[in-house]
């Protein structure tokens, strides 16, 4: 081998051997696909062609749910592509794994219902008739909590068939539930979150909240921040995002937030990716 030959090889040799990293399906809203993405290095290794219009992506055991809210389809992807297209739902918005990792809880705000997915199978095995539209929601134990709307007055409970509505303290738009269960709620028209009994300030409506290792992390699109808080709510610490990092999840021990306005994907302490021209929502694959 010449010495130009081995300069190039040697130069190869780190990006052949290297080991993807934990990996993160991002929704690029505008372009009909979902990006799978390298959360340690910072690189798009491949694209999951979709319906149009892919919104919000939600891990189900082994598989991610991706609805399509103006279709009204509900993609489900597994092993690097879309193994199901479930129909049957007018406009799907978010997604709530169940206990049992292979159902799921998928809000309809055409109808308005809680839908009840079979993720295994690609099909839906339950439907709640609730009064409102619904959007957000989380999942503690076997109760799901909905919030009806962007700026919800109140929030549904539901318990299999069951539903009970509670006033809510002020205009909810996220709902979460932190390692110890205690509910946290962020608002759609004011600068306010909602934890432990407590209204804390925020900043611009709507934000959207996640947990990782006994912190809360609470994103602003409007302002282009997100916020890192102890579990009793203080705030700890603020850094800056593309404005537009509305929704926020964790996986794989790390914390990331996509741009709507930006396409792009901050992971906390580590790169920031460019996905695509808008990107809505992300989940660990």
């Amino acid at each position: 081998m010449d010495r130009r030959s081995f300069l190039l090889a040697a130069a190869a040799a780190p990006f052949a051997l290297r080991v993807p990293g934990p990996l993160a399906y991002v929704t690029a809203d505008l372009q009909a696909h979902v990006a799978v993405v390298d959360l340690e290095h910072g690189v798009v290794l491949h694209r999951i062609a979709t319906h149009p219009d892919p919104r919000s992506v939600e891990r189900v055991g082994s598989s991610a749910l991706v609805a399509h809210t103006v279709s009204g389809y509900l993609s489900v992807l597994r092993a690097g592509g879309v193994r199901h297209v479930v129909d049957g739902m007018t406009e799907p918005r978010y997604t709530a794994a169940a206990a049992d990792g292979r159902h799921a809880y998928v809000t309809d705000s055409g109808e308005p219902q809680l839908v009840t997915v079979d993720a295994e199978r690609g099909a839906i095995v339950g439907r709640v008739q609730l009064k409102l539209w619904p959007r957000h929601l989380a999942r503690h134990g076997d109760a799901v909590v909905v919030a009806l709307g962007t700026a919800s007055p109140e929030l549904a409970i539901v318990h299999g068939r069951d539903v009970h509505y509670r006033r809510a303290p002020f205009a909810v738009h996220d709902v979460g539930f932190d390692p110890h269960g205690r509910l946290w709620l962020t608002s759609g028209d004011a600068k306010q979150i909602w934890v432990a009994g407590r209204t804390l300030p925020a900043g611009s409506p709507p934000q959207h909240v996640t947990f990782l290792n006994g912190r809360a992390y609470v994103t602003s699109g409007v302002d282009g921040t997100l916020r890192t808080h102890s579990l009793d709510g203080r705030r700890l610490q603020e850094q800056r995002v593309p404005v537009g990092s509305y929704n926020v999840q964790f996986g794989a021990g790390r914390v990331f937030t996509p741009s709507l306005n930006e396409g792009t994907l901050v992971v906390v302490g580590g790169p920031t990716v460019r996905v695509a021209r808008s990107s809505h929502d992300a989940a660990p694959v």
